[in-house]
């Protein structure tokens, strides 16, 4: 039997391989890892994962774009740790996935290809996910947005560690693309000009639910993977055209970290570790027509 690491070295590997920048609302020197195992026998903090689908490494303010204005996630940079060497697992959604969860590479897990809609395939639910190993540590734990990891049910969320899933099984450029309240499929089509509205109100409502108990949240944004879709209030208000629109939308910026709003009005007890990052580098047709 493979023995199971220590919460801390696989928080630690899985971050410094995952993610572009992280946030934490506890102090400096225990992000920078020199009092994490104090922290560990101490008050967790919650965790929040924020993965953005086809957002490029450039496409914040704070990692260099001049068209995309994303002032909260640039005062987690100031503020926090940027990772400037990220290296995502993979340059295509499922396979990315499955090494953001669980810290390995996808092709150790035979995972080397997109799961289309009819696939078959998914991750083996044997493998070792960021959220069961929170889950041994006290968690809750959540999922909210896009999971692409296999949508028959023995690979699906509440099969790899999740205590709740609301969100789709695949791309939103897939047939049978419906909705799940946790293991209930909702047979409506989606509004995808809603779609990110939808989920950061299922994380909010999730965030408040689980304020006081230490808790893993992963968003993961459908968007800004195409087709694009934005609602009306966001629609022209970047210089980055429909793209920048959807990712100012899906962004901390306008949903859980605007002011008033999302974690500043959950009455949480405990420290955060807010970790956004992006799936993989982003369509390059979207951003250089002809390519």
């Amino acid at each position: 039997m493979t023995p199971r690491p220590s919460l801390t070295r696989t928080l630690i590997r899985w971050m410094s391989g995952g993610c572009l920048l992280a946030m934490p609302l506890l102090s400096l020197a225990e992000a920078q890892g020199e009092v994490l195992d104090q922290a560990e026998a101490q008050t967790p903090p919650n965790i929040i994962v924020i993965l953005a689908d086809d957002l490029g490494y450039g496409d914040i303010s704070s990692f260099g774009s001049q068209t995309i204005d994303t002032p909260r996630i640039d005062e987690m940079a100031e503020q926090g740790m940027k990772f400037p060497q990220f290296y995502a697992a993979a340059p295509v959604c499922t396979p990315s996935r499955a090494g953001l969860l669980t810290g390995r590479y996808s092709a150790r897990m035979g995972i080397e290809h997109v799961f289309m809609y009819d696939a078959h395939d998914g991750m083996d639910p044997a493998e070792i996910t960021i959220p069961e190993q929170l889950k041994r540590a006290g968690y809750d734990t959540g999922m909210v947005g896009k999971w692409h990891l296999g949508h028959l049910d023995r690979y699906m969320p509440w099969n790899q560690g999740f205590d709740e899933f609301y969100g789709v099984p695949f791309s939103n450029d897939m047939a049978n693309f419906f909705f799940y309240e946790n293991q209930e499929i909702i047979h409506e089509p989606i509004d995808q000009r809603y779609l990110t509205r939808r989920y950061t109100e299922k994380a909010l409502d999730y965030i408040e639910r689980h304020a006081n108990a230490p808790f893993f949240l992963y968003l993961a944004h459908s968007m800004p993977h195409v087709p694009l879709y934005v609602s009306p209030e966001f629609e022209g208000k970047s210089e980055g055209g429909l793209y920048g629109d959807v990712v100012q939308a899906a962004l901390p910026d306008t949903s859980l970290y605007r002011k008033g709003a999302g974690l500043y009005r959950a009455p949480c007890q405990r420290a955060f570790l807010s970790l956004p990052c992006p799936q993989h580098a982003a369509r390059a047709a979207l951003r250089f027509p002809g390519v």
